[in-house]
């Protein structure tokens, strides 16, 4: 027979759809199916108070790497998905195991959908006025019974201590299920974890998706994504701001990867030899 506690960790399996990270460099990113983790995050809304969601790419892995503050903010969080394209190719070279990309750009659009569906509420903050009028613009024409809670662009300097109470006594005020955070990597990433607690819904550090959400910002064909090229066609649009971050977090990572491969193959030759 089994016991209680037995029933209550079979139960907490089944209700939380994604059961596992795994480690990718220092870093430890969600495992999952697409639909597992739009699951997910309407399940956190159900299940925990405050949580967060960080999109994972070859920037944020590399910010990780180098920073072990915002490594640890990386790890705690509650989902970290796999956004970037080389992500989902590491987990092939590293485990053997197909995962699939989830990106921040797909997700935002599908979580409204979901969220005018399930009757859930939603709160943007971040970005521009600009930006933010535009999505809410597409909002509103495509999901007319989206619940919009609220949306706030934040300025562009670190917020009093005033101010950031403010905020989040607005934000609370509105009582959301989601909040949308666009503040840019690892800005939003850190706001994210110093409000978890006192922010009571899913935070989700979505980034640029606002911009191509709001048909301001194209993006890439599915080819070229799948071929993970979206970092140049960023790179062309923002040569002046993203050429040195490009350059050398690019350099980084791959001269990382080169190293962790071949310390990989060495452990394997090392395990047959014995």
């Amino acid at each position: 027979m089994r016991t209680n506690r037995a029933q209550q960790e079979e139960v907490q399996l089944i209700e939380s759809p994604l059961k596992e990270k795994r480690a990718l460099f220092n870093s430890l990113i969600s495992v999952g199916s697409f639909n597992e983790f739009v699951e997910h995050i309407f399940w956190l809304t159900e299940h925990k108070k405050s949580s967060y969601v960080c999109f994972a790419n070859v920037h944020m892995l590399m910010e990780a790497y180098q920073d072990k503050e915002f490594n640890r903010i990386l790890n705690n969080a509650d989902v970290a998905t796999p956004d970037g394209g080389p992500l989902s190719k590491l987990f092939k070279l590293f485990y053997g195991k197909r995962q699939e990309r989830v990106a921040g750009m797909d997700l935002l659009p599908c979580l409204l959908r979901e969220a005018a569906e399930r009757g859930k509420s939603v709160f943007f903050y971040g970005s521009t006025d600009h930006v933010l009028e535009a999505v809410l613009r597409r909002a509103k024409q495509e999901l007319p019974h989206l619940k919009v809670s609220g949306y706030f662009s934040p300025p562009f300097r670190k917020l009093t201590h005033i101010e950031d109470t403010g905020i989040t006594n607005m934000i609370n005020k509105a009582n959301p299920d989601l909040v949308f955070v666009a503040l840019g990597c690892p800005k939003q990433e850190r706001w994210m974890a110093e409000h978890k607690g006192r922010i009571n819904a899913c935070m989700l550090g979505v980034g640029q998706a606002y911009l191509t959400y709001a048909g301001l910002e194209k993006r890439l064909p599915k080819w070229a994504r799948d071929l993970s090229l979206e970092w140049t066609y960023r790179l062309w649009q923002e040569p002046g701001r993203l050429w040195k971050r490009y350059l050398i977090t690019n350099s980084k990572f791959l001269l990382l990867l080169v190293k962790l491969l071949f310390q990989q193959q060495s452990e394997k030759r090392m395990h047959w030899g014995k």
